[in-house]
């Protein structure tokens, strides 16, 4: 049986849809990924057989094709092992053949079936949105960040027990929604006070002196070489600092 799968993922600072098909079919055990995964989207084979498991679930000894379209562009990072779990287990008919057009699966897995954060979820999100995308499954610890882009449900998940049981039907899961004014808030209060740090004054009052007069300040490190007096290489580093 064959599941599609939708997912995002970056090239630099653009997010770009990825369409994760898994096949599972008779024959010899196998499992393959491609379509130019990196080593980390490889090493996930291992991370999504022991997460299916240790779910609950039985993981199929079949043989598996995962491939990653558009296949000529290179994916990297760990954020689509809950997408090719959730087609492995569609493949194998654990969880039934939905309409996923709209929906996007992020998320790193753990051993235990945990979903982890991933790194990008802002740019990822702010192109699903001009994508036509509507709901976003992700990492909980993701779902304040995703929900700053307006347009989109965030659904936060903690593991892929979770996931299976919220795309079964047997439970609900809150969608996260936050003002971004008031994160900006909550993150704009700093707990430490400039004075708290000791020495470096000519340093200190440089900065003082750009904060003040609005000048671009700039520290051009220039490493030295000498020697102690048993012989050994000591490196030094030196600040000049530009106004």
């Amino acid at each position: 049986m064959l599941a599609n799968v939708k997912s995002m993922a970056l090239h630099g600072l653009d997010g770009y849809l990825i369409q994760v098909q898994v096949d599972v079919s008779g024959g010899l055990p196998a499992w393959e990924i491609v379509g130019l995964a990196d080593i980390a989207i490889k090493e996930s084979k291992e991370r999504v057989r022991i997460a299916i498991k240790n779910s609950g679930m039985e993981f199929p000894s079949r043989r598996i094709i995962v491939n990653l379209a558009p296949a000529d562009v290179r994916k990297e990072g760990t954020f689509l092992d809950l997408p090719i779990a959730i087609g492995v287990l569609i493949a194998t008919e654990n969880i039934a053949l939905q309409n996923l057009e709209d929906t996007i699966f992020i998320g790193e897995l753990s051993l235990d079936g945990k979903v982890n954060r991933v790194n990008g979820i802002l740019p990822i999100c702010i192109e699903a949105m001009k994508q036509g995308i509507k709901k976003v499954i992700l990492p909980s610890k993701n779902a304040k960040e995703a929900s700053t882009v307006k347009g989109l449900e965030i659904i936060p998940v903690e593991s892929l027990t979770q996931t299976i049981a919220y795309l079964k039907g047997e439970c609900t899961i809150k969608t996260e929604n936050i003002n971004a004014e008031e994160l900006l808030k909550e993150h704009s209060i700093y707990p430490y006070d400039f004075a708290e740090v000791k020495g470096q004054e000519n340093i200190k009052r440089a900065l003082e002196v750009a904060a003040a007069r609005w000048t671009q300040l700039s520290f051009d490190w220039k490493p030295r070489l000498w020697q102690n007096n048993d012989g050994k290489a000591l490196t030094f580093n030196f600040a000049r600092i530009k106004l």
